[in-house]
């Protein structure tokens, strides 16, 4: 058993619950009931079926939001255990950081933002907040997952100070420029670590990309030289996943090396402490930070930005923008539950309020359901 260390989060600490709950009975810890929530969640079953970046339909072994949130929660485990910090914690928050993302990765979240300007718009991560907060209906007492004071910290990566201002405590490290968790931290750049490395393997596995191209990055490049040094006449699929996998273990092996030096030097003596530094503690080397954002810069020119990529975005983008259009026009249209909390937030706030409702069902649909109901919708043809 791990012994956390002082600046760690520790559930004797915690700042609770929005309801307050007896602790829970045998051996689970609160983090641990949160987690639990979040895995049981219709939300985080969803993510099945949502963009990483290639969608849904294109192809079964491509990464989804599922699978990308289990892969964050593998190499922040990792992170916290090598540091002594609270793994059920982290864990809890990456499997829930993509929770609020809509249908079609981030070109669907763009096109929700865009029709929500005039209503306050759309962030995933204050969206991910919600779903945990307010969306989810599974329990007698409360809506929402009711989780930690913690985790909802963590799951909160960015918000804009206009969306701060009303979250209370929540909000308040936004406006004061304070720090969350070293385990939101952890979650933070493992999230990175997940989606570089991996949309490298996406985009080779589709095509997009090319090998010869990757050699031009120099994490890349550094360690497909050792791998065909050492394992001349690989075969290509095992050279690539031999390659991935070394990239991972140098950037998360500097992560945890550069992560101790500067919370030995910092010496934080509790949570409290870490929230008030200036910087964040987890974090790259120099070099290896350069060498990632090298990586992601790569990404976003040669995958992200590529032709076919592109296509399907734009595709997206307006299904979203239709999708939305229609439901805000019309509440008819939308299934009666939806069509209930629309009318409903409509009394209570007015045009943003019903705004708001339909956003919530539109970023909530998988990239097949967005599909369908656009059919339904639009298409004169297409079966109810």
């Amino acid at each position: 058993m791990t012994i956390l260390a002082i600046y760690a989060a520790h559930e004797h600490a915690s700042k609770g619950r929005a309801h307050p709950e007896p602790p829970p009975t045998g051996h689970r810890g609160e983090y641990q009931r949160d987690r639990d929530r979040i895995v049981h969640s219709g939300a985080f079953r969803r993510l099945e079926y949502k963009t990483q970046v290639f969608v849904n339909h294109e192809g079964d072994l491509y990464r989804t939001r599922l699978t990308h949130s289990l892969e964050v929660a593998q190499i922040g485990r990792s992170v916290c255990g090598a540091l002594n910090l609270n793994e059920s914690l982290c864990e809890a928050i990456c499997l829930a950081h993509d929770l609020g993302h809509t249908p079609f990765g981030h070109a669907g979240q763009d096109a929700l933002n865009d029709c929500m300007k005039e209503f306050g718009g759309f962030e995933h991560n204050l969206q991910s907040l919600r779903v945990v907060d307010e969306l989810e209906e599974r329990y007698a007492e409360f809506s929402g997952l009711n989780l930690t004071f913690e985790c909802r910290e963590g799951i909160l990566k960015h918000c804009s100070v206009r969306n701060a201002r009303g979250l209370g405590e929540l909000g308040r490290r936004f406006l004061e420029r304070q720090q969350p968790s070293l385990e939101a931290q952890s979650a933070n750049i493992a999230d990175e670590i997940a989606y570089n490395n991996h949309d490298v393997d996406d985009g080779l596995r589709s095509g997009l990309l090319d090998i010869s191209e990757l050699k031009e990055v120099t994490l890349f490049a550094r360690h497909h030289a050792e791998v065909e040094r050492r394992y001349p006449g690989l075969g290509s699929r095992r050279q690539i996943h031999e390659v991935i996998r070394r990239m991972i273990n140098e950037v998360v092996n500097d992560l945890i090396a550069t992560s101790s030096e500067r919370i030995a030097s910092a010496n934080p003596r509790s949570i409290e402490e870490v929230r008030a530094a200036s910087m964040p503690m987890v974090s790259f080397s120099e070099r290896i930070a350069a060498e990632h954002l090298e990586l992601k810069r790569f990404l976003r020119e040669r995958l992200y930005r590529h032709y076919r990529v592109v296509r399907m975005t734009s595709k997206a983008r307006r299904v979203v923008r239709d999708l939305f259009g229609s439901f805000h026009d019309d509440l008819r249209l939308l299934p009666d539950e939806h069509r209930e909390a629309a009318e409903r937030l409509e009394a209570q706030e007015g045009p943003s309020g019903r705004a708001r409702a339909v956003a919530d069902y539109v970023a909530g649909m998988t990239d097949r359901y967005a599909i369908l109901e656009h059919a339904r919708v639009h298409d004169p043809a297409s079966v109810s």
